[in-house]
């Protein structure tokens, strides 16, 4: 049990899931926004060009049913600005990044250094409370393998 709630919090300090939660929390956060934009702004704009009484505007009455055409068009208006910004904004620049990489204008990102990879050794075994395991020739000297 201990194993697993261990392997758990690896997954969640990886800093790739820290990154897609707090983007995920900005995307919700934006999409609140412009939906507020365009139901504050841009829905009454549909209607006072939709003619008819300010009750009535934007709405269709059938059988006695209303058929909100503003509110449809509305969300339209909202899911395109938000999928245009996240295009421009994320989708895009990603795209040329992979791009870049891929003709070998832009570097992979360098692996963790020897000594990055030593002190991660070490905190994962003060973590784990045993002994972290030397390395070099140090350590082929006294190891009797």
């Amino acid at each position: 049990m201990l194993k697993t709630l261990q392997g758990f919090k690896d997954f969640i300090m990886r800093g790739n899931v820290i990154d897609l939660a707090v983007g995920i929390v900005i995307g919700a956060a934006f999409t609140g926004l412009v939906t507020t934009f365009t139901g504050s702004f841009v829905e009454p704009l549909i209607k006072a060009f939709g003619a008819g009484a300010p009750e009535t505007a934007g709405v269709w009455i059938i059988a006695g049913q209303d058929f909100k055409w503003a509110a449809v068009i509305n969300g339209l208006i909202t899911f395109t600005i938000t999928a245009a910004v996240l295009y421009f904004l994320v989708v895009l620049p990603t795209n040329k990044l992979a791009a870049r990489r891929k003709r070998g204008d832009e570097p992979e990102p360098k692996a963790p250094s020897e000594e990055v990879i030593l002190l991660t050794e070490i905190r994962d075994a003060l973590v784990a409370g045993s002994a972290p395991r030397q390395r070099g020739a140090a350590a082929d000297a006294a190891d009797p393998r």
